[in-house]
Protein backbone atom coordinates (compact mmCIF):
# COMPACT_ATOMS: atom_id res chain seq x y z
CA UNK A 1 0.00 0.00 0.00
CA UNK A 2 0.97 3.79 -0.74
CA UNK A 3 0.32 5.61 2.19
CA UNK A 4 0.88 9.92 2.31
CA UNK A 5 1.57 10.43 6.50
CA UNK A 6 0.76 14.33 7.39
CA UNK A 7 2.55 14.99 10.82
CA UNK A 8 5.31 12.45 10.31
CA UNK A 9 7.79 14.15 12.19
CA UNK A 10 5.24 14.17 15.03
CA UNK A 11 5.06 11.74 18.31
CA UNK A 12 1.90 10.13 16.70
CA UNK A 13 2.63 10.21 12.64
CA UNK A 14 6.57 9.21 12.95
CA UNK A 15 4.82 5.91 15.10
CA UNK A 16 2.83 5.15 12.49
CA UNK A 17 4.81 5.85 9.68
CA UNK A 18 7.40 3.43 11.69
CA UNK A 19 5.16 0.85 11.75
CA UNK A 20 3.59 1.08 7.45
CA UNK A 21 7.11 0.79 6.39
CA UNK A 22 8.21 -2.15 8.54
CA UNK A 23 5.33 -4.38 7.18
CA UNK A 24 5.61 -3.27 3.71
CA UNK A 25 3.87 0.11 2.96
CA UNK A 26 5.67 2.95 1.19
CA UNK A 27 5.42 6.04 2.62
CA UNK A 28 4.99 9.71 1.73
CA UNK A 29 5.67 12.26 4.68
CA UNK A 30 4.76 15.56 4.77
CA UNK A 31 5.44 17.76 8.18
CA UNK A 32 5.90 21.68 8.56
CA UNK A 33 9.16 20.90 11.19
CA UNK A 34 7.78 23.94 13.12
CA UNK A 35 9.25 24.86 16.56
CA UNK A 36 6.20 24.39 18.33
CA UNK A 37 8.59 22.26 20.27
CA UNK A 38 12.26 21.19 19.64
CA UNK A 39 12.64 20.70 15.88
CA UNK A 40 15.48 18.33 16.94
CA UNK A 41 13.23 15.77 18.13
CA UNK A 42 11.53 15.69 15.17
CA UNK A 43 14.71 15.26 13.33
CA UNK A 44 15.76 12.61 15.30
CA UNK A 45 12.24 10.84 14.32
CA UNK A 46 12.54 11.50 10.91
CA UNK A 47 16.36 9.54 10.82
CA UNK A 48 15.26 6.78 11.99
CA UNK A 49 12.48 6.64 9.38
CA UNK A 50 14.54 7.25 6.03
CA UNK A 51 17.00 4.09 6.89
CA UNK A 52 13.57 2.43 5.53
CA UNK A 53 15.56 3.41 2.31
CA UNK A 54 13.12 4.17 -1.28
CA UNK A 55 10.14 2.97 0.77
CA UNK A 56 9.88 6.17 2.52
CA UNK A 57 10.28 9.94 0.74
CA UNK A 58 9.58 13.19 3.11
CA UNK A 59 9.02 16.94 1.69
CA UNK A 60 8.94 19.36 4.53
CA UNK A 61 6.15 21.85 3.96
CA UNK A 62 3.17 23.56 5.22
CA UNK A 63 -0.13 22.29 4.32
CA UNK A 64 -2.10 24.68 5.01
CA UNK A 65 -0.48 26.38 1.88
CA UNK A 66 -2.24 24.06 -0.66
CA UNK A 67 -0.49 25.51 -3.37
CA UNK A 68 2.74 24.16 -1.82
CA UNK A 69 0.92 20.84 -1.16
CA UNK A 70 -0.50 20.64 -4.30
CA UNK A 71 3.20 21.59 -6.07
CA UNK A 72 4.90 19.01 -3.69
CA UNK A 73 2.44 16.09 -4.24
CA UNK A 74 2.05 16.67 -7.78
CA UNK A 75 4.21 13.56 -9.04
CA UNK A 76 3.70 11.80 -5.65
CA UNK A 77 1.40 8.47 -5.75
CA UNK A 78 -0.40 7.14 -3.40
CA UNK A 79 -3.47 5.39 -2.28
CA UNK A 80 -4.49 6.17 1.09
CA UNK A 81 -4.27 9.30 3.55
CA UNK A 82 -3.17 9.39 7.56
CA UNK A 83 -4.05 12.59 8.49
CA UNK A 84 -2.21 13.21 11.72
CA UNK A 85 -0.74 17.09 11.04
CA UNK A 86 -1.89 19.68 13.30
CA UNK A 87 -1.33 22.19 16.06
CA UNK A 88 -1.77 20.57 19.20
CA UNK A 89 -2.08 21.67 22.44
CA UNK A 90 -5.09 23.09 24.42
CA UNK A 91 -3.06 25.81 26.76
CA UNK A 92 -0.96 26.64 23.51
CA UNK A 93 -4.43 27.48 21.40
CA UNK A 94 -5.56 30.33 24.36
CA UNK A 95 -2.30 32.02 23.77
CA UNK A 96 -1.81 31.44 19.80
CA UNK A 97 -5.50 31.18 18.08
CA UNK A 98 -4.17 32.12 14.34
CA UNK A 99 -1.96 28.72 14.64
CA UNK A 100 -5.20 26.71 14.98
CA UNK A 101 -7.22 28.27 12.33
CA UNK A 102 -4.36 27.76 9.74
CA UNK A 103 -3.40 24.07 10.85
CA UNK A 104 -6.26 22.80 11.91
CA UNK A 105 -8.90 24.22 9.75
CA UNK A 106 -7.13 25.27 6.39
CA UNK A 107 -4.42 22.69 6.70
CA UNK A 108 -7.84 20.06 6.99
CA UNK A 109 -9.51 21.41 4.33
CA UNK A 110 -6.60 21.34 2.16
CA UNK A 111 -6.32 17.38 3.15
CA UNK A 112 -10.26 17.24 2.17
CA UNK A 113 -9.88 18.68 -1.33
CA UNK A 114 -6.38 17.04 -2.11
CA UNK A 115 -8.09 13.13 -1.23
CA UNK A 116 -11.39 14.52 -3.04
CA UNK A 117 -9.15 15.21 -6.53
CA UNK A 118 -7.00 11.95 -6.05
CA UNK A 119 -10.10 9.79 -5.56
CA UNK A 120 -8.07 8.39 -2.27
CA UNK A 121 -9.73 4.99 -1.11
CA UNK A 122 -9.78 6.15 2.48
CA UNK A 123 -8.36 9.13 4.80
CA UNK A 124 -7.90 8.43 8.40
CA UNK A 125 -7.82 11.45 10.66
CA UNK A 126 -6.89 12.88 13.72
CA UNK A 127 -9.64 14.34 15.87
CA UNK A 128 -9.46 14.39 19.70
CA UNK A 129 -10.93 13.85 22.92
CA UNK A 130 -10.91 17.23 23.98
CA UNK A 131 -14.21 17.86 21.62
CA UNK A 132 -16.32 16.38 24.42
CA UNK A 133 -15.71 19.57 26.20
CA UNK A 134 -16.90 19.71 29.84
CA UNK A 135 -19.05 16.76 29.43
CA UNK A 136 -19.68 14.90 33.14
CA UNK A 137 -21.39 11.94 31.53
CA UNK A 138 -18.65 8.97 31.95
CA UNK A 139 -17.18 6.87 29.74
CA UNK A 140 -17.31 9.85 26.41
CA UNK A 141 -19.16 7.98 24.13
CA UNK A 142 -19.08 9.62 20.30
CA UNK A 143 -23.06 9.11 20.34
CA UNK A 144 -22.79 11.88 23.02
CA UNK A 145 -23.21 15.67 22.22
CA UNK A 146 -20.14 17.51 21.54
CA UNK A 147 -21.13 21.12 20.56
CA UNK A 148 -19.88 22.83 23.87
CA UNK A 149 -16.10 22.96 23.03
CA UNK A 150 -14.11 24.64 26.01
CA UNK A 151 -10.69 25.76 23.77
CA UNK A 152 -10.45 26.45 20.34
CA UNK A 153 -8.38 23.38 20.03
CA UNK A 154 -11.40 21.36 20.45
CA UNK A 155 -13.52 23.76 18.33
CA UNK A 156 -10.93 23.37 15.34
CA UNK A 157 -11.35 19.42 15.91
CA UNK A 158 -14.78 19.42 15.78
CA UNK A 159 -15.19 21.57 12.53
CA UNK A 160 -12.55 19.01 11.29
CA UNK A 161 -15.26 16.57 12.10
CA UNK A 162 -17.81 18.56 10.09
CA UNK A 163 -16.03 19.39 7.13
CA UNK A 164 -15.52 15.74 6.96
CA UNK A 165 -19.19 14.70 7.09
CA UNK A 166 -19.41 17.07 4.51
CA UNK A 167 -17.21 15.71 1.60
CA UNK A 168 -18.18 12.30 2.42
CA UNK A 169 -22.27 13.29 1.46
CA UNK A 170 -21.17 15.19 -1.13
CA UNK A 171 -18.31 13.18 -2.92
CA UNK A 172 -18.69 9.94 -1.17
CA UNK A 173 -14.96 10.10 0.12
CA UNK A 174 -14.62 7.65 2.67
CA UNK A 175 -13.02 9.03 6.16
CA UNK A 176 -12.52 7.55 9.47
CA UNK A 177 -12.01 10.07 12.10
CA UNK A 178 -10.19 9.41 15.99
CA UNK A 179 -10.74 10.80 19.14
CA UNK A 180 -7.04 10.02 20.52
CA UNK A 181 -7.26 10.28 24.63
CA UNK A 182 -3.82 11.02 26.34
CA UNK A 183 -1.27 9.36 23.86
CA UNK A 184 2.01 8.49 25.71
CA UNK A 185 4.82 6.61 25.16
CA UNK A 186 8.65 6.51 23.45
CA UNK A 187 9.00 9.67 20.98
CA UNK A 188 6.38 11.57 22.79
CA UNK A 189 5.93 15.53 22.89
CA UNK A 190 8.26 17.57 25.18
CA UNK A 191 4.80 19.72 25.97
CA UNK A 192 3.07 16.55 27.71
CA UNK A 193 2.69 16.13 31.64
CA UNK A 194 4.62 12.67 31.59
CA UNK A 195 7.09 14.58 29.75
CA UNK A 196 7.65 17.34 31.89
CA UNK A 197 6.95 15.28 35.06
CA UNK A 198 9.98 13.40 33.95
CA UNK A 199 12.24 16.12 33.23
CA UNK A 200 11.89 17.61 36.38
CA UNK A 201 11.89 14.73 38.53
CA UNK A 202 15.42 13.22 37.11
CA UNK A 203 16.31 16.81 37.57
CA UNK A 204 15.38 16.83 41.05
CA UNK A 205 12.95 20.23 40.29
CA UNK A 206 9.64 20.93 41.78
CA UNK A 207 6.71 19.49 39.38
CA UNK A 208 3.44 21.69 38.71
CA UNK A 209 0.51 19.42 39.02
CA UNK A 210 -2.66 21.47 37.84
CA UNK A 211 -6.21 20.81 38.98
CA UNK A 212 -4.61 20.28 42.57
CA UNK A 213 -3.66 16.89 41.26
CA UNK A 214 -7.58 15.74 41.20
CA UNK A 215 -7.80 15.09 37.74
CA UNK A 216 -7.84 11.83 35.81
CA UNK A 217 -6.82 10.55 32.13
CA UNK A 218 -7.15 7.87 29.98
CA UNK A 219 -3.96 7.62 29.03
CA UNK A 220 -3.03 5.69 26.01
CA UNK A 221 0.02 4.20 25.03
CA UNK A 222 1.33 4.57 21.50
CA UNK A 223 1.95 1.21 20.33
CA UNK A 224 -1.99 0.25 21.25
CA UNK A 225 -3.07 4.01 19.51
CA UNK A 226 -1.01 2.73 16.14
CA UNK A 227 -2.66 -0.52 16.00
CA UNK A 228 -6.07 0.82 15.88
CA UNK A 229 -5.06 3.65 13.46
CA UNK A 230 -3.44 0.86 11.07
CA UNK A 231 -6.32 -1.64 11.91
CA UNK A 232 -8.86 1.93 10.84
CA UNK A 233 -7.01 2.39 7.61
CA UNK A 234 -7.24 -1.22 6.32
CA UNK A 235 -10.89 -0.79 6.69
CA UNK A 236 -12.58 1.30 4.38
CA UNK A 237 -16.11 2.42 5.68
CA UNK A 238 -18.96 1.14 3.31
CA UNK A 239 -21.04 3.36 1.16
CA UNK A 240 -24.00 1.59 1.86
CA UNK A 241 -26.27 4.35 3.52
CA UNK A 242 -26.24 2.26 6.86
CA UNK A 243 -25.84 4.39 10.13
CA UNK A 244 -21.89 4.27 11.57
CA UNK A 245 -20.17 4.85 14.84
CA UNK A 246 -20.72 8.70 14.84
CA UNK A 247 -24.24 8.47 12.81
CA UNK A 248 -23.31 9.27 9.59
CA UNK A 249 -25.55 7.22 6.87
CA UNK A 250 -22.52 8.48 4.42
CA UNK A 251 -18.58 6.38 4.19
CA UNK A 252 -17.73 8.60 7.34
CA UNK A 253 -16.92 6.94 11.05
CA UNK A 254 -15.74 8.11 14.06
CA UNK A 255 -14.40 6.10 17.39
CA UNK A 256 -12.37 6.84 20.39
CA UNK A 257 -9.43 5.61 20.48
CA UNK A 258 -7.95 5.19 23.87
CA UNK A 259 -7.28 2.60 26.85
CA UNK A 260 -10.93 2.93 28.60
CA UNK A 261 -9.54 3.29 31.42
CA UNK A 262 -9.71 6.64 33.39
CA UNK A 263 -6.62 6.79 35.94
CA UNK A 264 -5.80 9.01 38.75
CA UNK A 265 -2.87 11.94 37.40
CA UNK A 266 -1.23 10.56 41.34
CA UNK A 267 -0.96 7.05 40.17
CA UNK A 268 0.55 8.11 37.07
CA UNK A 269 3.00 10.36 39.20
CA UNK A 270 3.61 7.63 41.53
CA UNK A 271 4.90 5.62 38.66
CA UNK A 272 7.18 8.20 37.15
CA UNK A 273 8.48 8.54 40.98
CA UNK A 274 9.17 4.78 41.07
CA UNK A 275 10.54 4.56 37.10
CA UNK A 276 13.03 7.50 38.37
CA UNK A 277 14.02 6.15 41.73
CA UNK A 278 13.42 9.46 43.59
CA UNK A 279 10.28 11.68 45.03
CA UNK A 280 8.94 14.38 43.34
CA UNK A 281 8.12 17.52 45.12
CA UNK A 282 4.52 18.60 43.83
CA UNK A 283 3.31 21.35 43.35
CA UNK A 284 -0.60 21.42 43.47
CA UNK A 285 -2.43 24.42 41.38
CA UNK A 286 -5.80 24.99 40.27
CA UNK A 287 -7.27 23.98 37.29
CA UNK A 288 -6.20 25.77 33.88
CA UNK A 289 -8.55 27.76 31.16
CA UNK A 290 -9.72 25.21 28.74
CA UNK A 291 -8.81 21.66 30.77
CA UNK A 292 -11.05 19.21 31.47
CA UNK A 293 -11.52 17.03 35.06
CA UNK A 294 -11.98 13.37 33.68
CA UNK A 295 -11.49 11.91 30.46
CA UNK A 296 -12.44 8.61 29.71
CA UNK A 297 -12.96 6.89 26.08
CA UNK A 298 -16.22 4.34 25.84
CA UNK A 299 -14.35 2.51 22.96
CA UNK A 300 -16.85 -0.27 22.35
CA UNK A 301 -17.47 1.25 18.69
CA UNK A 302 -14.43 0.70 17.72
CA UNK A 303 -14.33 -3.07 19.23
CA UNK A 304 -16.71 -4.28 17.70
CA UNK A 305 -16.10 -2.99 14.55
CA UNK A 306 -11.70 -3.60 13.99
CA UNK A 307 -11.43 -5.88 17.12
CA UNK A 308 -9.42 -3.27 18.76
CA UNK A 309 -8.54 -3.97 22.26
CA UNK A 310 -5.43 -1.48 24.32
CA UNK A 311 -2.95 -4.02 25.72
CA UNK A 312 -0.86 -1.86 27.72
CA UNK A 313 -1.67 -0.58 30.98
CA UNK A 314 -0.19 2.72 33.19
CA UNK A 315 2.09 0.29 34.97
CA UNK A 316 4.08 -1.00 31.77
CA UNK A 317 4.00 1.79 29.49
CA UNK A 318 4.77 4.49 32.00
CA UNK A 319 8.57 2.71 33.11
CA UNK A 320 8.62 2.56 29.29
CA UNK A 321 8.36 5.94 28.97
CA UNK A 322 10.68 7.02 31.38
CA UNK A 323 13.44 3.85 29.76
CA UNK A 324 13.03 5.56 26.20
CA UNK A 325 13.80 9.28 28.03
CA UNK A 326 16.67 8.48 29.94
CA UNK A 327 18.45 6.62 26.72
CA UNK A 328 17.65 9.49 24.90
CA UNK A 329 19.18 12.09 27.15
CA UNK A 330 21.60 10.13 28.31
CA UNK A 331 20.70 10.41 32.05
Amino acid sequence: MRVLVTGVAGFIGFTVARQLLARGDTVFGIDSINDYYDPRLKRDRLALLTRSGERFAFSQLDFSDHVALESALEDAAFDRIVHLGAQAGVRYSIENPRAYLQANLAGHLNLLELARHRRVEHMVYASSSSVYGGNTTLPFRVEDRVDQPLSLYAATKKADELMSETYAHLYRLPQTGLRFFTVYGPWGRPDMAMWLFTKAILAGEPINVFGEGNMRRDFTYIDDIVAGIVACLDSVPPDDGVRKAGGSVSPHRLYNIGNSRSEDLGEMIGLIEQACGRRAERRLLPMQPGDVRDTYADIGAIQRDLGFHPRTAIAEGVPLFVKWFRAYHSI
